[in-house]
């Protein structure tokens, strides 16, 4: 029902103010405007800071990007958030005449095989002259045109590894698969599930049997560009001055004061009247509704005194740390010619990184004229030794890696590190049924609901889709599981 601007105020308190903080905030005030009612608003941040994984740094020409440097457009959340904020002119694509990714095998780079995506080939003859695969290795990937397909339902799950291991073989799995679909999760790709992070292989093979008649047949009516191989590059876009336009973009749509930081929140409670939010300090503030947005194992503790099995499954969901360091180079210091967008290492070459972006080639004015911008990425659950390295140790093994493998010279201008403690949830098989019961207890609750990247996907337009959709399960358009 239309509301009119003489109805109370809908009073909702949002705990983070991370990018599924700050996207249900906003998407609370649109709600409130094009109803014309009245909102009290309020975002408590444990940190000094906004914008969660979003931390972008300007030094000396530079543009350093802490967190995600970009997002994909495929799904539509970010994208139509940026139309709405205004920030359409501000998105910027890839660097189309580098849009490939290397691989590590034996301490040498080789370029993804055109059109190979992520886990399969949509062109035989670029995989065939590939030196990244042995011949046994190509023969056992060229096998799954002729494998049955396996009937695990609509709803079925497996692990990424035991998928590509069946249909593609060993090799396939270990030097393309884990250090391209598991660096994106951080994740170990014998746990991790396939129907939680990328559903449409197990449906490729569900419909059309072989993946690469799948991928072959759908290349076309996807859009990929001939050129594309490893991650769709031709989808991805960032933000011309940097990520955190975005999070400066939504903080300005939001009613003055609304933002707390340096706030922790301890637990909540409701009550005849809605909710009671206690912070750290002791004090309490009130609201008809609440939005969770943290990670799950910050909100667990969080809910304890509420729903103890609620918080109990919230703290099952485990998390990886990561880190990434950023390293500002003169151009003539690197002898390789950076002709793509950076590099991927399996974990079976043993190495202290997980993959590195030449981000000033990815993207334009990323630096200054002649320097170079290379962001390392380290730890994750297969390298969780590396994350527990101190920030010297750190520092040298990326060196000494790029050093071997990149043709690195001398030392860098300046070293930024950025460390991410326990703040890429991880996506076990099984995890959708997870996400569903918790939601499910969550929706037992009036006013409450649950948003962050432990539920629906890791990249920044799923955490926009998130928070979304729990703002409006707050207001009442939707169910908070829906």
């Amino acid at each position: 029902m239309t509301g009119c601007a003489g109805d109370r105020p809908k009073s909702v308190i949002v705990v983070g103010a991370g990018v599924s903080g700050l996207a249900a905030a906003h998407r609370l005030v649109e709600l409130a405007s094009s109803e014309g009612r009245p909102l009290d608003l309020l975002v408590l941040e444990a940190r000094s800071r906004v914008g969660g994984a979003i931390l972008t740094r300007r030094r000396d020409g530079f543009l350093i990007e802490g967190g995600p440097d970009s997002f994909i457009t495929q799904k539509p959340w970010g994208l139509a958030l940026c139309r709405r904020l205004g920030l359409e002119n501000e998105l910027i694509p890839t660097n189309p005449d580098c849009r490939r990714t290397f691989v590590v095998r034996d301490g040498t780079l080789h370029p993804v095989p055109e059109g190979f995506l992520l886990l399969a080939p949509t062109r035989i003859m670029p995989m065939l002259a590939s030196r990244l695969f042995s011949w046994p290795g190509k023969l056992r990937m060229g096998l799954d045109l002729v494998l049955p397909r396996r009937d695990h339902g609509i709803d079925g799950d497996e692990s990424l590894a035991s998928f590509v291991r069946r249909r593609l073989g060993r090799e396939a799995l270990e030097r393309i698969a884990q250090p391209l679909v598991g660096g994106i999760y951080t994740a170990d790709p014998e746990n991790l599930s396939l129907r939680a992070t990328m559903p449409r292989f197990l449906d490729m093979e569900r419909e059309h049997r072989s993946l690469i008649l799948a991928m072959r047949r759908g290349r076309r009516a996807a859009g990929v560009a001939p050129a594309d191989s490893g991650a769709r590059y031709s989808m991805f876009v960032a933000l011309r001055g940097g990520m955190d336009v975005l999070t400066g973009a939504l903080l300005a749509r939001l009613p003055a004061g609304a933002v707390e930081t340096d706030t922790p929140v301890r637990r909540v409670q409701h009550n005849q009247g809605g909710w009671s939010v206690k912070l750290a300090d002791g004090s309490v503030r009130q609201a008809e509704a609440v939005i969770l947005t943290c990670q799950a194992h910050e909100t667990a503790p969080i809910l304890e005194p509420l729903d103890p099995p609620l918080a109990s499954e919230l703290a099952t969901i485990d998390y990886a740390s990561s880190a990434t360091m950023t390293m500002a180079l003169r151009r003539q210091q690197v002898q390789h010619p950076l002709d793509g967008f950076g590099f991927v290492i399996p974990a079976v070459e043993r190495r202290t990184l997980i993959a590195a972006t030449f981000s000033s080639v990815k993207f334009p004015g990323r630096a200054p004229e002649g320097w170079l911008l290379i962001r390392a990425f380290l730890g994750g659950a297969t390298h969780p030794h590396i994350y527990e390295l101190s920030d010297q140790d750190m520092q040298h093994g990326v060196l000494a890696d790029l050093r071997d493998l990149i043709g690195l010279r001398g030392d860098p201008e300046f070293v930024e590190l950025h460390r991410w403690p326990r703040s890429m949830p991880q996506y076990p098989v099984g995890h959708l049924h997870r996400v569903a019961a918790i939601q499910a207890m969550a929706g037992r609750w009036p006013g409450l609901a649950l948003a962050g990247n432990a539920f629906g996907g890791v990249g920044v337009p799923d955490c926009v889709h998130s928070g979304e959709l729990a703002a409006e399960a707050v207001w009442g358009l939707r169910r908070p599981d829906s």
